[in-house]
């Protein structure tokens, strides 16, 4: 796909400073994950996909919403104990540094959900 026209670009691009950053940094995170995640706008946010869809982010106002749907919520209840949380989503508010090591472990989580491996 052209960059200059990847879709998840423009999303971020919509944003600046450090919202833009931590989008950046989640994304570059999730696609390291595995080299088959691949990427695209869904509902209207970044989604990424790989054997249907992994985990999806959007940025809002007070924060950037990790959507790993219910069973990547739900597998790491505990450890994201200190982040609103809901069926399917995870808040990371923009005043509280992401886990980013955390937000690895749901991604390969998913992935392992998603190839059956």
């Amino acid at each position: 796909m052209d960059k200059a026209c990847n879709p998840v670009d423009e999303y971020i691009a919509m944003y600046g400073g450090e919202v833009r950053e931590r989008m950046e940094r989640l994304r570059a995170l999730i696609l390291s994950c595995s080299p088959d995640i691949t990427e695209k706008i869904a509902w209207g946010m970044p989604t990424f996909a790989l054997n249907g869809n992994l985990v999806h982010f959007s940025a809002q106002k007070r924060h950037i919403g990790f959507h790993p749907g219910a069973s990547g919520v739900e597998a790491f209840a505990k450890k994201s104990a200190d982040y609103k949380h809901s069926k399917g989503t995870v808040q990371l508010p923009h005043d509280k540094p992401i886990p980013y090591d955390l937000i690895r472990e749901v991604v390969m989580f998913r992935v392992r959900e998603n190839t059956g491996l």
